[in-house]
């Protein structure tokens, strides 16, 4: 399920690499010792939790607020347990911008350290891009994807820590996901929502509440008849379309038609 929305500012520039090392040094530390203590699921369950994730960033000494918060610390992390791997099971693909994109692919090497077969690998891999698709599609709140973290461990459990940009309100927005709840990927996914910022037009297909919005949806895109093409063409051409109106005069005379 998704288990959590967070909001945070919109903030420019770098973590400074003394941070950045300092960072990686306490995330490996507290990481270590959850693993060993409660094991793999549980340090997944924890990062899905967005409330627990920001504190774990605030104690690796990232303002607690920005938006950097999460791409530093998923960043920090992802470079803490890289030699730990194997011996320990679980595994972080992706990060920010272009790093994104290599989800996919990042998910097919570390599979084989895993040893999952193929269509455990091609699993992780399509639900990688659905999540993706549902908080950038389904759930159309005006934050565009820009950071995506997948973290798995050997026993196939995963955690999806993804994060969106509103340039127009100088902020981001926060997602969280956990394996464990999941029923359905495209129905009610998220577990629970921190936002300091909510906005009143918002279309969320994945609520229980759109299910009839969804299928009529769905049934528009499958339908062979032209009402989406008629749509189209009314949208391209409203600048040139106008509304009538007879001026508000009084006509003395009637005209005679011959």
């Amino acid at each position: 399920m998704r288990t959590g929305i967070a909001n945070l500012t919109l903030d420019q520039g770098k973590c400074p690499p003394w941070l950045f090392e300092r960072m990686k040094k306490l995330a490996e530390l507290i990481s270590l010792i959850i693993i060993e203590e409660f094991g793999t699921q549980e340090f997944l369950k924890r990062l899905s939790d967005p409330v627990w994730f920001q504190s774990f960033g605030a104690l690796l000494a990232f303002d607690w607020n920005a938006s950097g918060l999460t791409t530093t610390t998923l960043a920090a992390l992802k470079e803490a347990l890289r030699p730990y791997q194997k011996k320990l099971g679980i595994f972080i693909c992706g990060g920010k911008g272009k790093t994104s994109r290599k989800t996919p692919q990042e998910i097919e090497n570390l599979s084989f350290l895993a040893d999952f077969d193929q269509k455990t690998t091609q699993k992780l891999i399509f639900i990688s891009r659905a999540v993706a698709k549902i908080d950038n599609c389904l759930l159309q709140d005006g934050f565009q994807l820009y950071h995506h973290s997948f973290l798995f461990d050997k026993s196939g459990n995963w955690c999806v820590i993804q994060q969106g940009m509103n340039p127009n309100f100088s902020s981001a927005r926060r997602y969280h996901w956990f394996s464990q709840k999941i029923q359905r990927l495209d129905l009610e996914p998220h577990s629970g929502i921190i936002s300091q910022k909510t906005f009143q037009k918002v279309l969320n297909l994945t609520s229980q509440k759109s299910e009839e919005n969804k299928k009529a949806s769905l049934a528009l895109v499958k339908s062979k008849k032209s009402f989406l093409a008629d749509l189209k063409i009314l949208f391209s051409s409203q600048k040139t379309l106008k509304i009538l109106t007879l001026p508000d005069l009084e006509f003395k005379t009637h005209p005679k038609i011959k």
